[in-house]
C-alpha cells in the first residue's frame, strides 16, 4: 500500500483536515485585506516582529540585549512618539532592570488581564525561564518575541543559533519559527492570534544576526490589518480578561500542592495543550485569508516522491529551498521545514512527509549531549513505526556559522550514501572526532541576480549607508532585495561587509556572498595590506567593478601602493577599477572622517541598479529628511560632499604590465613574525585577524575556551589612516594621551643615556621632567602605527597640541614602527611611580 501510495504522490499518514473559517471571520479578513492592503517595503526580521507585537500589545517590558535590542528600541521610540496601536491606545513600554524583570512584568500584567509581550534573546531568555514556568503553568496567552542566539558556554557569541529557543522547550511555552523575514511577519500575527484561541503562551523565535538584521523586500502588514484582526478577537480578549485578578470576582492562584494532587493537576491541562496545533493552524488560515500566503505547522517542498528528505528549521530552510529550486523537477529530494516545534504534533508531521521517503538527515542548529539533538530526537520518536526509513542527526550554523547551498548539498549527498555519517557536523572542519561533511560551493542563484560587497570600518557609517540604499531600490523599483551585514567582534572599529543582492526573483540566499560578485567596494584601502586577495576579491567574478577609497588616483600610485598578488588578480579577472578619495572630500566638505554618503553616491553611480540620476536626487530627498533634525548646515555639508563625490571618482586605465613585479618586488606574508610570538598566535589568531577563522579545524582550539592574555599586542590590523605623531619640543610629560586611549597604542616610555645609543632615528627624546624619580632618565611619548585606530581621541584631549595626525604610509617610513618596536625593548619602570596618579599609572604594562 505504501508503494502504490508513494507511486501517487501520497503522504505517510493521511492529511490532518483543516477546519475552515467561519464565514463571518474569512470575510472580514478579506475586507480588511481589500480596505487596507498591505505595501511592499523594505524590513528586518526585528522591524517586522515589533510592528506586529506593539499592535498585539497593552504593556511591553523590554531589556536590551544582541540581537533583540531593535525590537525594545523601535517599541520605546514608538510609545514616545505617541503612536497608537490596534487597541487604540499607546502601550506603556517600560525598561527593567534585567530580562528577569521583564518577564516578571509580563506576567504580573498579564494575571490582572492586560496583554503584554517582551523581547530577548540567549542568556536574556535563560533569566526569563522561572516566570516562563508560571505564566505557561497558569494559561496566560502572550508572545514573547526572540531572535534566536548562542547561549554563552566556553565563550560569549552574539551570533544566532538555536541553544537559548532549545533550553525553554520545556517550560510549556509553544514555539513557533519564522525561517525569513516576511514570515517573522505573517507568524508574529499568527502566534498573537493563537496564543488567545488556545490560550497558551508561545515564543517567537527568528534567527539572531540572520533573520533579525536581514533586509528583505516584504509585503508588509498594515494597522487597518492589526485593527480588523483585534476586533474579531474581542471575544477571546473579553475571556481572557474575565480570568483576571479582580477584587469584584476574587481568585487564588499560585497555591502550594502536594503529592496526592500535583500531577493529576498537571496532566488536567492536556486537552488545553493537545489543541494548540489546531489553534496554531487556524491562526494560520487567518493570515492566508489576510495576505493569501499560505503556511502549516510542517511544510514539504520537493519532489512528490521524495526518496530523501532533510528536516530543518529556521533560515537554513531559506537555503535548503534555494537548493531545491536549483536541483529542478527530476531530482527526487526535498525538505520539511518544522514551523511549530512545541508542542510537537506526530500526526501533522507525518501528514507532510512523502510516502516514498527513505533516508531523513535532521539538521539542529545548536549542540547537545544527548543521544542526538532535540530537533533529531523529536524525529526518531515520531518515526518509530516507520522501521524502513533510516533517519541520521547533524548540527550546522552554530553562533550564525555561514550555512550555504554548497553545504546543503554535501548533506544530501552523505545522506545518499551505503554509510553515511552520523552524527555529522558541516561548515566546519573536524579532525578530532571526524564528523565533518566535505563540501564545495556551489552557484545556485536565480538568474539575474546582482551581488554587490562593500567592505566598511565600524562605525565610518557604511552599513548605515548600504540599509538607506537596499530601502531605496526596495522603495523605487520592482526588484527582490536582500541586505546583509557582516560585523567582527570588534563592531566599532573592526571590519564590516555588506552583502547585498538585487532580482527579478526572490531571494533566498541566507548566506554571505561566496561567487558572482559583481560590485567590489572596499572604503578603507588599509585592508589591501591586511587582508588575503582571496578574502577580498575571491567572491568577485570576471569583469566585475572594482572601486577603492585612496589617494592614489593615478595608475603609477595604485602600482606602487597596491600588492603584487592584488594586481594580478584585478588584471587576470578584468576589473574595472575606480578609485576616490573619498576621506580628502569628506574633510573639504566638512564631514571629517564620515565618507558612508559619498561611497553611497559612488555606489549609485556605478552599480546601475537604479537609474544613476534619479538614485543621486532620490538619495539627496532621504539625507534631507535623516538630518533634517540636525539643522540646515550638516544637511548642507553632507549634500555638498554627494555634489562633490562624482567630479573626484576616477576611472584608472590600467597600462600593459601595470600588474608585473616591481624591480625586487616578491610576493611577502599577511604577517612578518620574528619567531618571539606564542604558536597560538600565528596558528590561531593571525588567521581570524585575516578573516579566515572558519577554516580553522577543530583541533586547534583548547577546550573549555581558556586564552591566554596579552594577544592583543600581536594583532598589528594596521588600519588607521592616520596616526598620532608627538611633537616632544610641545610635549609638557602629562601622559593624558595615554591615559584616554582605549587601546592602549599610544604610551609614555623612559629610556637611559645608554640605552639611546641603540634608539633608531624617529626615537625623539626630552630630559624626563617631575622630580628624583625621573632623574638621569630621557621622555618620550610613543604610537604603535600598526595597532592605532585612527580615533583621534588623544589629538583632542592633549593640552599642549603636541599630537599631530600624519598619514600611516608617512609615519611608518619615517621610523615610527621602528621607533614602537624599540620601545618594546625598555625596560619597565613603573616601581618608581606612584600608580595612583594619572601620569605615574600610564608607566604600567596595559596587559589585556
Amino acid at each position: 500500500d505504501r508503494r502504490a501510495d508513494a507511486a501517487r504522490g501520497g503522504r505517510l499518514v493521511e492529511a490532518v483536515p483543516l477546519a475552515e473559517l467561519p464565514e463571518e471571520v474569512a470575510e472580514a479578513l478579506r475586507a480588511a485585506a481589500a480596505a487596507h492592503p498591505s505595501k511592499q517595503e523594505p524590513a528586518d526580521g526585528c522591524s517586522a516582529a515589533v510592528a506586529v507585537a506593539y499592535a498585539f500589545a497593552e504593556t511591553i517590558f523590554i531589556y536590551p540585549i544582541t540581537p533583540t535590542t531593535p525590537l525594545g528600541e523601535t517599541a520605546d521610540q514608538w510609545a514616545v512618539a505617541g503612536r497608537t496601536n490596534a487597541f487604540g491606545i499607546v502601550p506603556k513600554v517600560q525598561q527593567m532592570q534585567s530580562e528577569a524583570g521583564a518577564a516578571a512584568g509580563v506576567h504580573g500584567t498579564l494575571v490582572t488581564g492586560a496583554l503584554s509581550t517582551t523581547f530577548t534573546a540567549s542568556q536574556g531568555l535563560l533569566l526569563m525561564i522561572p516566570n516562563m514556568y508560571k505564566i505557561a503553568g497558569e494559561l496566560l496567552p502572550c508572545v514573547f518575541h526572540v531572535a534566536a542566539r548562542s547561549v554563552a558556554g566556553q565563550a560569549l557569541a552574539i551570533f544566532g543559533d538555536h541553544s537559548d529557543i532549545m533550553a525553554v522547550r520545556q517550560t510549556g511555552f509553544a514555539l513557533l519559527s519564522s525561517h525569513s523575514v516576511q514570515e517573522s511577519y505573517d507568524l508574529a500575527l499568527a502566534a498573537h492570534v493563537a496564543t488567545l484561541m488556545c490560550s497558551v503562551p508561545f515564543v517567537h523565535f527568528f534567527d539572531g544576526m540572520r533573520t533579525s538584521h536581514e533586509i528583505q523586500k516584504v509585503h508588509a502588514l498594515s494597522d487597518g490589518q492589526f485593527k480588523a484582526v483585534m476586533e474579531l478577537l474581542e471575544e477571546k480578549i473579553d475571556e481572557f480578561r474575565g480570568k483576571a485578578l479582580n477584587p469584584q470576582h476574587p481568585t487564588l492562584r499560585g497555591t502550594a500542592q502536594s503529592a496526592d494532587i500535583y500531577f493529576q493537576n498537571v496532566e488536567a491541562a492536556n486537552p488545553i495543550i493537545a489543541a494548540v496545533p489546531a489553534a496554531v493552524r487556524q491562526a494560520m488560515h487567518w493570515v492566508k485569508a489576510l495576505t493569501g500566503r499560505e503556511y502549516d505547522l510542517f511544510q514539504y517542498v520537493g519532489h512528490p516522491r521524495a526518496t530523501d528528505v532533510v528536516i530543518v528549521m529556521g533560515s537554513g530552510a531559506q537555503v535548503l529551498e534555494e537548493l531545491i529550486d536549483h536541483y529542478g523537477a527530476s531530482k527526487r529530494v526535498g525538505i520539511l521545514k518544522v514551523h511549530l516545534f512545541r508542542p510537537w504534533s506526530a500526526k501533522h508531521f507525518l501528514s507532510q512527509l512523502p510516502s516514498s521517503v527513505k533516508r531523513i538527515a535532521v539538521l539542529d542548529r545548536c549542540k547537545e549531549h544527548g543521544v542526538g539533538e532535540p530537533l533529531y530526537t523529536d524525529v526518531c520518536a515520531t518515526l518509530q513505526g516507520w522501521p524502513g526509513v533510516r533517519v541520521i542527526g547533524g548540527r550546522y550554523g552554530l553562533a550564525s556559522k555561514d550555512f550555504t547551498t554548497g553545504m546543503a548539498h554535501a548533506i544530501f549527498q552523505n545522506l545518499a550514501a551505503s554509510r553515511p555519517k552520523h552524527p555529522f557536523t558541516v561548515g566546519i572542519v573536524d579532525d578530532v572526532s571526524g564528523l565533518s561533511l566535505e563540501y564545495e560551493e556551489i552557484a545556485t542563484l536565480p538568474e539575474g541576480t546582482v551581488q554587490c560587497m562593500l567592505f566598511g570600518f565600524g562605525s565610518d557609517g557604511t552599513v548605515g549607508a548600504n540599509k538607506n540604499a537596499i530601502k531605496l531600490i526596495s522603495k523605487e523599483t520592482n526588484l527582490y532585495t536582500q541586505g546583509h551585514f557582516a560585523y567582527d567582534a570588534l563592531k566599532a572599529g573592526g571590519i564590516t561587509c555588506s552583502h547585498l543582492r538585487f532580482g527579478p526573483s526572490p531571494i533566498k540566499a541566507s548566506y554571505e556572498i561566496t561567487s558572482g560578485c559583481t560590485y567590489l567596494a572596499v572604503h578603507k584601502k588599509e585592508y589591501l595590506n591586511t587582508f588575503s586577495v582571496h578574502s577580498i576579491f575571491g567572491p568577485t567574478q570576471e569583469g566585475s567593478i572594482f572601486v577603492l577609497n585612496s589617494p592614489w588616483t593615478t595608475p603609477d600610485m595604485l602600482r606602487e601602493n597596491l600588492k603584487l598578488e592584488f594586481r594580478e588578480v584585478i588584471v587576470r579577472k578584468k576589473l574595472t577599477v575606480y578609485n576616490i578619495d573619498a576621506n580628502s572630500v569628506a574633510r573639504r566638505a566638512g564631514m571629517g572622517r564620515l565618507i558612508n554618503n559619498i561611497m553611497q553616491t559612488v555606489f549609485f553611480h556605478l552599480a546601475n541598479i537604479l537609474d544613476p540620476e534619479k538614485a543621486i536626487a532620490l538619495f539627496k530627498k532621504e539625507v534631507e529628511k535623516t538630518y533634517k533634525s540636525k539643522g540646515p548646515e550638516v544637511v548642507k555639508k553632507n549634500i555638498d560632499a554627494i555634489d562633490m563625490a562624482l567630479d573626484n571618482l576616477h576611472r584608472i586605465e590600467l597600462p600593459e604590465g601595470w600588474e608585473l613585479p616591481r624591480d625586487l618586488e616578491v610576493q611577502r606574508p599577511l604577517r612578518e613574525r620574528d619567531g618571539s610570538e606564542p604558536a597560538v598566535v600565528t596558528e590561531i589568531l593571525d588567521r581570524v585577524q585575516l578573516r579566515e577563522g572558519g577554516l580553522l579545524p577543530v583541533s586547534k582550539f583548547t577546550p573549555g575556551g581558556q586564552v591566554e592574555l596579552g594577544m592583543t599586542q600581536w594583532a598589528k590590523r594596521g588600519v588607521a589612516p592616520r596616526v598620532p605623531v608627538v611633537d616632544m619640543d610641545k610635549c609638557t610629560q602629562c601622559n593624558k594621551c595615554a591615559s584616554i586611549c582605549p587601546h592602549a597604542v599610544i604610551r609614555p616610555f623612559l629610556a637611559s643615556p645608554l640605552e639611546l645609543k641603540e634608539a633608531p632615528q624617529a626615537f625623539d627624546t626630552r630630559r624626563a621632567a617631575g622630580g628624583n624619580a625621573y632623574a638621569g632618565l630621557h621622555f618620550r611619548i610613543q604610537v604603535s602605527p600598526m595597532d592605532c585606530t585612527g580615533c583621534e581621541v588623544c589629538v583632542t584631549s592633549c593640552p599642549d597640541n603636541a599630537l599631530a595626525m600624519r598619514d600611516i604610509g608617512e609615519a611608518v617610513k619615517e621610523g615610527h614602527k621602528d621607533a614602537w618596536d624599540f620601545a618594546m625593548t625598555l625596560p619597565n619602570r613603573a616601581e618608581r611611580f606612584d600608580s595612583f596618579s594619572v601620569k605615574g599609572a600610564q608607566f604600567n604594562q596595559p596587559l589585556l
